[in-house]
């Protein structure tokens, strides 16, 4: 346990020092800025306005911001070391490996977290109201989604034998999980006269949809933007469970992929 912190810890430190994690904390520290400057907090949708309106946005970028940020950045922890020759640390495999996933959770999900905290301090300040629960859930929401595409991307390093091919496997990674959106290739699938529930199962797969479909759910309990696919997931599901479902998937998801990144890691060859 010691040897897996002491990674950990040097992962953090050395991710805090690259110019990506800058880019990363400017990126959601400033979306939290341009919201307030802008007055988004004072306008109103569907009933929400004030932090809820904000969080709801917020989400919604940090959707489209984080999974792409996350992969290209993970799976250069494996493949870049393994380029570099680094792989004389005084651990165990396990702590090297398991470590650097826990600190890089930590340094990627930091930002985004504090962003968040920052902007219901700042509006419990101005005596705005917080909606505690929305921020709870969109937390789990966002660790969940950080951890599953963490793990993905230590696959991918793992598997990759060069910088270069992990970050383009990345790249398609996210591609894939775009074009599974609903708004894409499942209006595809039905106008192609595919069962609904198919077409709603891939959505209930890509942790993407799930995530979004998870965050919009307590914007827009009745799913009204999703249409038709909102009656079989309502039937399948609901709203308490299906938010528990967008937590739990993603986490699963992730940690089945790092297992067996660290599988593939361990028996292939260091160099």
């Amino acid at each position: 346990m010691n040897h897996l912190m002491l990674t950990a810890r040097l992962d953090v430190q050395e991710s805090v020092r690259a110019r990506w994690f800058l880019l990363y904390s400017l990126i959601f520290g400033g979306i939290v800025a341009a919201f307030f400057a802008f007055g988004i907090t004072e306008s109103r949708v569907l009933g929400f306005m004030g932090l809820s309106r904000l969080l709801v946005t917020y989400i919604q970028l940090a959707m489209a911001i984080m999974p792409v940020f996350i992969l290209i950045t993970t799976v250069r922890s494996v493949a870049g070391d393994r380029e570099a020759g680094v792989f004389e640390y005084p651990v165990p495999l396990r702590s090297w490996y398991w470590g650097k996933l826990v600190g890089r959770f930590l340094t990627v999900f930091a930002p985004v977290f504090l962003a968040m905290l920052g902007a219901a301090l700042w509006a419990t300040f101005k005596q705005i109201e917080v909606p505690w629960r929305m921020f709870t859930v969109y937390t789990g929401l966002l660790a969940s989604m950080s951890w599953c595409f963490l793990g993905l991307g230590m696959l991918l390093s793992s598997l990759a034998r060069s910088t270069d091919v992990a970050q383009g496997a990345a790249f398609m990674l996210w591609l894939t999980c775009l074009l599974f959106l609903d708004l894409i290739l499942l209006g595809v699938l039905i106008q192609g006269k595919v069962r609904p529930e198919v077409v709603v199962g891939l959505a209930l797969v890509n942790p993407l949809q799930v995530f979004r479909t998870g965050a919009l759910m307590l914007f827009d309990p009745q799913l009204v933007v999703f249409g038709p696919a909102a009656y079989v997931i309502s039937d399948w599901f609901g709203g308490p469970l299906f938010i528990a479902y967008a937590m739990i998937w993603p986490t699963v998801l992730g940690t089945v992929a790092a297992a067996a990144g660290y599988v593939s890691f361990r028996r292939g060859d260091l160099v």
